[in-house]
């Protein structure tokens, strides 16, 4: 019996209920937060009716042509999503999984993607004037004919790592490799 207790109480300590939203163990930085299928369909349907989530598995969910201003999505798993030409601006994606995302034609103006990784994701075409960047990871990301005029926190060394194209709009004395 007390062994029945203690395995539901730590069940029950590794994954939660905040209001209405499902969280699971906290994201590392190559991982994030792992659900079932079932869900995080159930999440993605609140996130596209305006909810924020932060530290969710948001795996695969395709908010393309979605309007997700001033969303907190800090810490999520949002590994391989579609925000192609998505609507951005001042959300938080603090510490998130974006690695293999498609940002395509985004506008993330004001947004914070300090810590995030972004390894291997797709920024071609879009708007990150303003952005936070500090720490986050962009090796391997395609920023042709984004704009990044008065991102903060992007770095030489981080630019070296992605690749970019003679459109690309980066902070003053800054270069990226081309595609």
């Amino acid at each position: 019996m007390k062994r029945a207790t203690l395995a539901a109480y730590l069940l029950a300590m590794t994954s939660f209920s905040c209001g209405h939203l499902v969280y699971a163990q906290p994201p590392s930085a190559t991982g994030g937060p792992i659900l079932n299928q079932e869900q995080r369909d159930d999440i993605a349907i609140r996130v596209r009716a305006g909810d924020s989530c932060a530290e969710c598995d948001l795996f695969q969910i395709d908010l393309a042509y979605q309007a997700i201003a001033g969303r907190d999505f800090s810490g999520s798993r949002i590994r391989q999503s579609n925000f192609t030409v998505a609507t951005a601006d001042r959300a938080n994606f603090r510490g998130a999984n974006l690695s293999l995302a498609n940002l395509f034609g985004m506008r993330a103006g004001h947004a914070d993607f300090t810590d995030a990784n972004l390894e291997g994701a797709t920024l071609v075409g879009g708007y990150f004037g303003y952005a936070r960047f500090g720490g986050a990871v962009l090796t391997g990301a395609n920023l042709s004919g984004a704009e990044f005029t008065g991102a903060t926190g992007l770095t030489q060394e981080q630019l070296n790592t992605a690749c970019g194209d003679a459109t690309t709009t980066l902070p003053a004395r800054m270069t990226i490799p081309r595609c």
